[in-house]
Formats: C-alpha cells, sequence, structure tokens
C-alpha cells in the first residue's frame, strides 16, 4: 500500500517529535554523503535540534572552515567582522571596568581623592565605616573562638593535672598519713619554734626503708603532719 502524505507541520507529541527528527537527520545525512561521493561536491551540514543540540556532517575531503572561508570568499561576506566587532566593544568595557575598580581601590587607600566633590568623599567614608565595622565585627568573632579554645584547653590541662594528682596519692604506697593509734613510732621535731609530732611506720614488706627514714624525717620537719611509710 502507498503511504499517505504527512502534513507539514510541528509534531506535537515530544517522544514522536524526537523519533522523527533522528530518523530524518540520518536520512539527509546519508543523502549528503551519497552527494559528496558520486559528485564529488563539498558538503557542509549544520543541524542544532530543538534542545539545542548540535549534528554536524562535513565531507570527508574537506573541514568545515574550509567550507566557511571559501563561502565568504564567493559571497564576498565577512562572517567574522561583526563578532570581531561585538569582541571589542566586550573588551573596551571590561578594560573601562578595570580601571574604575582600580580608581576605587586607589580611593580607599586615601590617594586620588583631590578631584571628589563632597557629596563622592562622603559616599566613600560611609562605604569605608561600613567596611571597618565588617571587619571589626569579623575580628572579635575570631577572638571569642580563640579565647574559647583556649579556655577548653585550659579546664582539660586542669582536669588531667587533677586526676594525675589524684593517681600519684592512690598509687603511693611507701608513705603516706596515718591517724593516731596507728602501729608507728612518734618523733617530735621543731619547726621554727613549732613543735610537731610525725608518726612513722615501716611497712613489713620493705624493711630497706629503716635506712631511708632520716631522709624523710628531713624533709617532713617543717610539716605538722603525720606521715607514715
Amino acid at each position: 500500500m502507498a503511504r499517505g502524505k504527512i502534513q507539514i507541520k510541528r509534531i506535537e507529541n515530544a517522544t514522536n517529535r524526537q523519533v522523527t527528527y533522528s530518523k530524518r537527520r540520518k536520512g539527509l545525512f546519508k543523502k549528503a554523503d551519497e552527494l559528496s561521493i558520486l559528485c564529488d561536491s563539498k558538503v557542509s551540514l549544520l543541524i542544532l535540534s530543538g534542545t539545542g543540540k548540535l549534528h554536524e556532517y562535513i565531507s570527508p575531503s574537506t573541514t568545515t572552515k574550509q567550507v566557511i572561508d571559501q563561502y565568504q570568499r564567493t559571497t564576498g561576506i565577512d562572517l567574522w567582522s561583526a563578532q570581531y566587532e561585538g569582541m571589542q566593544e566586550n573588551l573596551k568595557k571590561l578594560k573601562e571596568k578595570n580601571r574604575s575598580l582600580r580608581r576605587q581601590i586607589r580611593q580607599r587607600r586615601g590617594e586620588g581623592v583631590d578631584n571628589l566633590d563632597f557629596g563622592e568623599l562622603l559616599a566613600l567614608d560611609q562605604e569605608m565605616e561600613a567596611a571597618v565595622q565588617l571587619v571589626r565585627e569579623r575580628k572579635y568573632k575570631v577572638m571569642s573562638n580563640q579565647i574559647d579554645t583556649t579556655n577548653k584547653k585550659l579546664k582539660q590541662a586542669k582536669q588531667i593535672n587533677r586526676a594525675l594528682l589524684t593517681d600519684g596519692i592512690n598509687d603511693d604506697s611507701d608513705y603516706g598519713l596515718v591517724d593516731a593509734g596507728g602501729d608507728y613510732d612518734s618523733v617530735t621535731g621543731y619547726s621554727n619554734g613549732i613543735p610537731g609530732v610525725f608518726a612513722l611506720r615501716l611497712q613489713p614488706n620493705q624493711p630497706t626503708l629503716h635506712n631511708d627514714a632520716e631522709s624523710v624525717l628531713t624533709s617532713c620537719l617543717s610539716s605538722n603532719w603525720r606521715v607514715k611509710i
């Protein structure tokens, strides 16, 4: 059966439109390739889909640039002049913006302000005051964070110190404080004219401490504490 004519209008269904685009693009590229081979011609095709995707075909014996350059020579139209002029205009705007920014930087350093009128000087002063305020707020925030960090480290160091002192007292089995009534020998000594009683007790498993008792007593005579060995 012969296929009926298709009405040439935009396909509303997105899926059908994409399928038709893909099939006809491939067919068009196939015809362009056949034309290039059969007729020894230079063919260049540029197709942009509805989504902006670029598809290109170029004859194997040439490049897209060569085809465009030949087109310009043949028609006498310079395709790049408009683009070059646009680039030059954009460059001019960027240079002017760069000069303006450099001028503002110099003014904020106190340079080049002689030609400014009162309104411009007032606006510049307000901008710099706002900038200084922001810098100060940031400085105070950084200082506050550093102080908090230092306080935390100091608190942690104190906790570690207390823990070490507590562990040192608990682990000291050679000598320590004893209560009255224990098994110890009392020794009376004087420190700055004040009598002090020192209670010493020798541990049964450490008889050699008798020899060191004199050195221990010497270090303890300035105290009124009772110490056991």
